[in-house]
């Protein structure tokens, strides 16, 4: 029979490897990352591999199997076929659709401009103490400033906006971003 403090210290440790395992209001628990990540590339790799949304600048997020699409494409008929495909791969609980319809009428100048915008926005994230950049995904099309992703708090969405509104050359900012579910 085992002493009483050994069967304490055995159950003890059991809790505390249980809860390190598990999901918190902030984090994600280690099997929900590694599903999202699966997630992220199933979804990405079926759009890389339709005929339609293929050449499509779509952005996908995940969290706890929720994917985000996000992005510029030519056609509202790309625009649905994203979506349809993001809905066909196995384990999408829900797909939240945020890609914007754009014309295709930039020259090259306007597309320098608009990367140059792109990162001195990205720029702006990541000094920014009010941000955390690497949850934002940014793409400009024609000055537009379009951000989504998922980020912790409603509090770091306005933050965002803010920020990108504050960088010299931008005519407006889309904020799709989400916040995430807990």
């Amino acid at each position: 029979m085992m002493n009483k403090k050994v069967v304490t210290l055995i159950a003890a440790t059991a809790l505390l490897g249980m809860a390190a395992c598990s999901a918190t209001r902030t984090q994600r628990a280690p099997g929900e990352q590694i599903d999202d990540a699966a997630l992220l590339t199933s979804v990405k790799s079926a759009l890389a591999s339709d005929p339609i949304t293929e050449s499509g600048e779509i952005n996908v997020d995940v969290n706890r199997g929720i994917v985000k699409l996000s992005g510029f494409v030519d056609t509202s008929k790309e625009q649905a076929q994203a979506v349809q495909v993001a809905r066909s791969v196995k384990g999408v609980k829900e797909v939240k659709n945020d890609i914007a319809v754009q014309t295709k009428n930039e020259s090259t100048g306007d597309a320098i401009d608009d990367s140059v915008l792109t990162a001195k926005v990205k720029t702006a994230l990541i000094t920014s103490p009010e941000t955390k950049a690497h949850q934002i995904n940014v793409e400009t099309k024609q000055g537009v400033v379009q951000m989504s992703g998922f980020v912790d708090s409603a509090a770091a969405k306005a933050a965002a906006t803010t920020v990108a509104r504050s960088v010299t050359g931008v005519k407006d900012v889309k904020n799709e971003l989400s916040v995430k579910s807990y």
